[in-house]
């Protein structure tokens, strides 16, 4: 992602080196001025100092005595007090650069989620701006609350740095997202026409997927993990109108990413607006449990599934597989990673010709 800024020099005059300028030209001297102005010589002597700043009024008092347009000296004056900040913003930002070790910053530049830059200094302006904080401080007041909520739902071990890089990067695609207002009845009749859709490639599909979410209220994004996440899938409320699940790219196969998604859908048809769900490996929390169960009997009804394994012979066949995906309009990869994972009838190594590959291509923070 390469982002253009504007250029910032590293140098500004005060605004009083150019009112004594003036004054030499002028042929006036500081006390002068200040009989003019009706203003104490020491302001004005402050003002060429640059201790004291011409406001508005000063400004227009300055125009008629000096002939020099009042904005002249309201932006002189505003630049220069802005070069100062700056000048304190980046002092403060050396002393900030250990924050850094928080994150993959080469990663993230791979991923195209911030310009690779080389100054340690300029990297920490890069990420305040990437998480849209000022300091490190709000970083951690702004997503250290999210990110434990979520490391507590899922017992996740990993750091605050990664992680919130990550969720971040699923904000920002999420607020491109355009998606009508929430609306349950819609998702879950959407939530129909997207288990249809499992039978094909995910890349192939995956734009359609992600404009049935957006027409229930549910931004749809996909961003790949950062080292040490080891993240599936999260999922939050946005605001009040509108979802997010985020998906990473961790799944090597059609089964999971599929499994993942309806698990995430799950929570927020059954789920509070304020839960923060993350999905992990190991996950023991009821909720997840409970979203498990949902994306299972979505996908095959219960009945059905006692009916296969009860028809099926002890050695399931790839064709027993392929038969009854058809008949239940998904894909066989789903009936097959239920009976690799979950029923332990088929060895992990066996009929894996029957998934697809994930291989929906990441484009930066662009949809």
């Amino acid at each position: 992602m390469s982002t253009q800024y504007p250029f910032q020099p590293d140098y500004a005059f005060p605004p009083g080196d150019t009112l004594l300028e003036t004054l030499e030209t002028l042929g006036l001297t500081q006390k002068e001025l200040a009989a003019r102005m009706g203003r104490p010589l020491k302001t004005i002597n402050q003002i060429i100092k640059g201790t004291a700043q011409i406001m508005p009024e000063t400004a227009l008092q300055l125009e008629k005595v000096t002939g020099v347009p009042a904005a002249f000296w309201i932006n002189a004056e505003s630049n220069y007090r802005q070069h100062l900040a700056r000048l304190k913003d980046e002092k403060q930002q050396v002393k900030d650069v250990g924050w850094l070790s928080r994150f993959s910053y080469k990663k993230m530049a791979d991923l195209h989620l911030v310009p690779l830059l080389k100054e340690k200094v300029e990297r920490v302006g890069q990420l305040l701006r990437y998480f849209a904080v000022a300091t490190p401080k709000q970083w951690e007041s702004t997503y250290g609350d999210l990110c434990g909520a979520a490391r507590e739902s899922a017992d996740l071990k990993t750091d605050l740095g990664d992680f919130s890089a990550w969720l971040r990067a699923g904000e920002v695609l999420a607020q491109k997202c355009e998606c009508t207002p929430y609306n349950k009845e819609v998702f879950s009749a959407n939530l129909v026409e997207i288990r249809a859709l499992t039978a094909q490639s995910p890349a192939k599909v995956w734009p359609q997927v992600r404009q049935f979410c957006a027409e229930a209220g549910v931004a749809l994004v996909l961003v790949p993990e950062l080292p040490k996440t080891h993240v599936y899938g999260f999922t939050r409320w946005l605001t009040p109108e509108k979802a997010l699940i985020q998906l990473s790219l961790r799944y090597k196969t059609d089964d999971l990413l599929w499994f993942t998604f309806f698990h995430e859908a799950a929570h927020i048809l059954l789920h509070g607006k304020r839960d923060v769900f993350v999905e992990t490996r190991g996950v023991t929390n009821p909720k997840e449990k409970e979203a498990n169960e949902w994306a299972a009997d979505f996908l095959i009804s219960p009945q059905d599934w006692r009916g296969f394994l009860a028809s099926s012979s002890a050695s399931v066949s790839e064709d027993d597989i392929r038969a009854f995906a058809q008949k239940q309009g998904i894909a066989p990869s789903i009936v097959l990673g239920r009976l690799q994972h979950h029923e332990k009838r088929v060895p992990p190594s066996r009929f894996n010709e029957l998934k697809h590959k994930v291989e929906i291509a990441w484009k930066g923070l662009e949809l």
